[in-house]
């Protein structure tokens, strides 16, 4: 229970709030996609911003998830602990429940838990990110294909990143409906 804990409590750090603020440039909560997270912190304010966002969600949850592997938890322990993370990223209490998309906070999960799942995600959802200039379309193509790369790499942990990737695709929900109405917007430079 106490990983559970602090991974949510981790988890719930925005850190597009931090680097913004101490960045000097406006919250990326009031502009751009209005989500706290790395794609509307690049399409924002550049890529430098946006990737010392995406480490430190990144990194954020990963205490917790090593506590619970070094303590020998089964899988599914394990998979609560990520999952509270992404929870905790995504529905913050002291941000009255709005947080970001979680997807930079499940790599950093999937770094811990099932690391070759997670780099050739992260693979995927570059080449998709270039090539398509639409960080959601690269976000969600990414959800979907880690619990099919995971029945491959690392079948014990498939049903807990299919329910990492569900909650990602569920906090698309505004995303998929603007790809949908051809409105979605681009990555910066494109």
């Amino acid at each position: 229970m106490v990983w559970i804990i602090v991974g949510y409590l981790s988890g719930s750090w925005l850190a597009a709030l931090s680097v913004c603020r101490l960045s000097g440039v406006g919250d990326p909560r009031q502009h751009g996609s209005f989500n706290p997270g790395f794609s509307n912190v690049l399409r924002l304010y550049g890529p430098r911003l946006a990737a010392v966002t995406l480490l430190l969600d990144a990194v954020k949850g990963m205490p917790a998830l090593l506590g619970a592997k070094w303590m020998g938890y089964p899988v599914w322990l394990q998979g609560l602990v990520g999952l509270a993370v992404l929870l905790g990223h995504s529905f913050p209490l002291w941000h009255r429940l709005r947080g970001g998309k979680a997807v930079a906070s499940a790599f950093g999960v999937l770094l811990v838990l099932v690391p070759s799942v997670a780099l050739l995600s992260a693979v995927i959802w570059s080449l998709l990110a270039w090539r398509l200039r639409m960080a959601a379309m690269a976000s969600l193509i990414s959800a979907l294909a880690a619990p099919l790369l995971c029945a491959w790499l690392a079948p014990e942990y498939v049903i807990v990143v299919g329910g990492f990737s569900l909650l990602v695709l569920a906090r698309h929900g505004l995303n998929i409906r603007r790809l949908r109405r051809g409105d979605e917007p681009p990555i910066r430079g494109s």
